[in-house]
């Protein structure tokens, strides 16, 4: 009796995959193969303009290693052997994309991205040839759809069968139960409602939740509280407080300020109210933990304090850069007329020069000063523009390297396939740029040299640009690196910094800094106002 078809053998033969599909393709991969970079490049450039399909990106360090795996992706559709290990790989790329929650929309999409581009390379380098390829093309892109969309059909399945136990196990409990756990308000509050039995083990989950975290009831209702949605460096102290609470060991707290881990892995700051309230019905909660999620708030906050802060120490530079401004120049001038003096007296010897010399390099130094506190205290309004972010990059890459990077700091940009285009003022975003690299590049040169990226990405909504290097960092990773004056250089004034901060917030965006051994980045976010 014949072995039975196999799943993946099916969708070959329905396709009508062969040999012959698979030898063409191994002979087109030397032409296409070439291309494979940028067409991963251009492939993430594009999914960034995406809010739903952005999401589940965790950083930049993921999606250089996605766009290798899509390279190596490309490499094995052409080579194959087209066989069950092949089967059982695009499987399991598939059930990562379920996991990380990407939107099964995108799949076609993504394979229309992939197959355009390879029908143009197959059209400019076979010409008549190049039918043939396509159509193989066609046939392996399907395959691969039809194998990730059965791990789309069997996580679904999974996710019906789980919700069907857990409604099976609800059925025959009591109407009073029912109506204390689904209530309206709860399903319509904007406020996360979690509610815990007595082993801290999650019964209730409304909507909000689910929109904040990124998970579906069916997923979480029946998992730990504390393992699943607290960050690991929270879970000692604050996951003890909540299973004391659920477990009535202790009284339930007012407030618990906290994070919030969401299914693509970024942490949400959440305000907690505990509230300990078993029911006199047995549903099974017995503590509703309610939170308010404040990560905005605490981020706008932040920011209201620094130009509070901005404004303040502003306002006393400008009054007094008023005040030195004047008697400086008296004394320059005066400078000026005793040296003349001296020197028609001839009693300018070498000593009283270089003294005279010291004298004004001191008052030019002091003069430069209180023109960058005057820069910092009465800042020009912004000249908004719809301008190119690239360009901006590259000349202030070319100035960095030309006038201030020396032969052992190299300096390196990593910018998109795609211009990033939104408005700003491109004098003082170049300003904030400038500053960044030579900051960058005087802290790798007295370490003795290294290398700066200059990096711009594009996100749905956002422009980012970092400037990365590999130096020593910061001594403390919460320096008050944007308060005015506020340096860790020698001869710093602390005002380069404060002056990039009141530029980014003056354009509604936000500048923020990571530091430790042998990596500093400054991540500048700015908002892209979409039309149409």
């Amino acid at each position: 009796m014949p072995g039975r078809e196999s799943l993946f053998e099916e969708i070959k033969r329905y396709v009508r995959f062969g040999e012959d599909d698979a030898r063409c393709l191994a002979a087109f991969r030397a032409h296409a193969e070439p291309h494979f970079p940028r067409i991963a490049a251009e492939f993430y450039d594009r999914i960034r303009e995406h809010e739903d399909a952005h999401r589940v990106f965790t950083g930049e360090e993921q999606v250089e290693r996605l766009k290798r795996s899509l390279v190596r992706w490309m490499a094995r559709l052409l080579t194959g052997p087209h066989d069950e290990a092949y089967f059982e790989e695009t499987a399991k790329i598939g059930r990562i994309h379920v996991r990380v929650g990407l939107p099964q929309r995108y799949m076609f999409t993504a394979m229309a991205l992939i197959r355009l581009a390879l029908d143009e390379i197959a059209q400019g380098a076979l010409g008549a040839r190049a039918a043939e390829v396509r159509a193989a093309v066609n046939k392996v892109l399907d395959l691969e759809l039809a194998i990730m969309l059965e791990t789309y059909r069997d996580a679904f399945l999974a996710r019906a069968q789980r919700a069907e136990r857990l409604d099976r196990e609800e059925v025959g409990r009591t109407l009073a139960r029912t109506e204390h756990r689904y209530k309206n308000a709860v399903e319509l509050a904007r406020i996360l409602i979690v509610g815990l039995d007595a082993h801290a083990i999650v019964r209730l989950f409304n909507r909000e939740a689910e929109r904040i975290t990124g998970l579906g009831r069916e997923e979480v209702v029946g998992m730990p509280f504390v393992e699943t949605l607290l960050p690991e460096e929270v879970r000692g102290d604050h996951g003890a407080l909540v299973k004391d609470i659920a477990a009535g060991r202790r009284a339930g707290a007012d407030l618990l300020e906290s994070s919030l881990r969401t299914r693509a892995g970024k942490i949400r700051d959440v305000r907690w109210q505990l509230a300990y309230a078993p029911s006199e019905v047995d549903d099974g909660v017995v503590l509703f933990a309610i939170g308010q999620d404040t990560t905005d708030e605490n981020a706008l906050a932040a920011r209201v304090r620094q130009s509070e802060k901005l404004a303040a120490v502003g306002t006393l530079a400008a009054g007094l850069a008023h005040e030195i401004r004047n008697p400086l120049n008296g004394a320059q001038l005066h400078l000026t007329f005793l040296e003349r003096g001296l020197a028609r007296a001839g009693m300018a010897d070498p000593d009283t020069q270089d003294a005279i010399r010291v004298v004004h390099d001191e008052i030019r130094r002091l003069s430069a000063l209180v023109s960058e506190f005057l820069d910092f205290a009465r800042p020009k309004p912004l000249v908004l523009t719809q301008a190119s972010l690239l360009p901006l990059c590259e000349r202030a890459a070319r100035l960095a390297r030309s006038d201030g990077a020396g032969a052992h700091v190299e300096v390196e940009l990593d910018l998109p396939s795609a211009d990033i285009v939104l408005d700003l003022d491109p004098a003082k975003i170049g300003q904030v740029l400038l500053n960044l690299l030579r900051n960058a590049i005087e802290a790798l040169e007295a370490a003795g040299g290294g290398a700066v990226i200059l990096r711009a990405r594009r996100r749905p909504r956002h422009a980012v640009i970092e400037v990365e290097d590999n130096g020593p960092g910061l001594a403390s990773p919460d320096a008050p690196i944007f308060d005015p004056f506020f340096s860790t250089k020698p001869n710093g004034t602390g005002l380069g910094l404060a002056i990039a901060h009141r530029i980014v917030t003056d354009h509604e965006g936000a500048i923020e800094f990571e530091s430790r051994p042998g990596r500093t980045l400054f991540r500048v976010t700015l908002p892209i106002r979409l039309s149409g």
